[in-house]
């Protein structure tokens, strides 16, 4: 850490007490992001999180989306984005417009939306998912017709563990697209002591030669309790922060350096510290989004 980088962590510190604010911080984030933190961890995980606090301001440091779903579970607080631009090119790829026509013409089909989306589309969604929860999600639900919105890549992988009849949106990640099967074969002849663990959000192909498909917080777990001292990762790059900290015995090594989101490395300090001073950057969903929204995640925390 720089000596810059240090003030303006403590006048982040300082701020963030006299707003009554809570710093949330996704796994992705850049290292002296984490530094803020009161809370690391997945999209949906870290809005729960929230909303139990008695912080009246969240600082999200994160995408758009996640912004807007700590505003549909806390719609009493104030919800900042430090950088009101970072979006989520997969989240992009699916609008309510669109959603309303595809469901037009698929009577009798369950809508299952992935967390990974806006509050206009999950205010169209008969429930929510996360990649954590996906597949308890889709095997609980009595239709065996199911429309997946909007990433066809962890569609399929929850296909392939329930047996549903799913039709999927034809969206995806595309940092986690640019991970292709030869980045995992060159690694395992590399590594061959090493396990691979894989984000349902890579292509199939790639999560067919791993030894084990995790979410972001199930990958925390999954190190914990491995045997193997090297893992490989394939995921956003940027996890690999995160996981050292948590399991400083394990190596882990990105099965490609380049997968980084750039829209979650536009969050810095010095815009956290803007939009702490001057309380900009707000993300409300309301009225009836925020209701039809709020009532699609509540079924699948249901679930547990």
């Amino acid at each position: 850490m720089t000596l810059k980088q240090l003030e303006i962590i403590g006048r982040i510190e300082k701020l963030k007490k006299e707003r009554n604010a809570v710093i949330l911080v996704h796994n992705y984030q850049n290292p002296e992001i984490h530094q803020v933190a009161d809370f690391v961890g997945d999209s949906l995980e870290l809005s729960r999180l929230a909303a139990s606090t008695p912080a009246e301001v969240i600082v999200f440091c994160g995408v758009h989306f996640m912004a807007e779903t700590a505003s549909i579970l806390s719609p009493q607080k104030v919800v900042l984005l430090p950088a009101p631009d970072a979006g989520c090119p997969m989240a992009d790829m699916v609008t309510a417009e669109e959603l309303e026509k595809r469901k037009a013409e698929l009577p009798g089909y369950t809508v299952v939306t992935y967390i990974n989306s806006s509050a206009g589309v999950k205010a169209l969604s008969d429930i929510c998912c996360t990649s954590a929860n996906a597949v308890k999600i889709v095997n609980n639900l009595k239709s065996e017709d199911i429309l997946f919105v909007p990433d066809q890549y962890l569609g399929s992988y929850v296909q392939s563990k329930t047996g549903k009849n799913m039709l999927f949106w034809p969206g995806y990640c595309p940092v986690h697209a640019m991970i292709l099967p030869e980045h995992i074969t060159r690694l395992r002849q590399e590594h061959p002591e090493a396990v691979v663990i894989a984000h349902p959000e890579c292509r199939p192909e790639v999560s067919n030669m791993a030894d084990a498909v995790e979410s972001t917080s199930g990958m925390i777990r999954y190190a914990r309790e491995a045997k193997a001292e090297k893992i490989i990762l394939a995921t956003d790059a940027g996890m690999i922060y995160p996981l050292q900290k948590e399991v400083p015995s394990r190596v882990f090594i990105p099965a490609l350096k380049q997968a980084r989101c750039e829209n979650m490395q536009l969050i810095s300090l010095d815009k956290m510290l803007t939009s702490l001073q001057e309380m900009s950057g707000e993300v409300k969903v309301t009225g009836e989004t925020r209701e039809r929204a709020y009532r699609a995640v509540e079924r699948m925390l249901e679930f547990g």
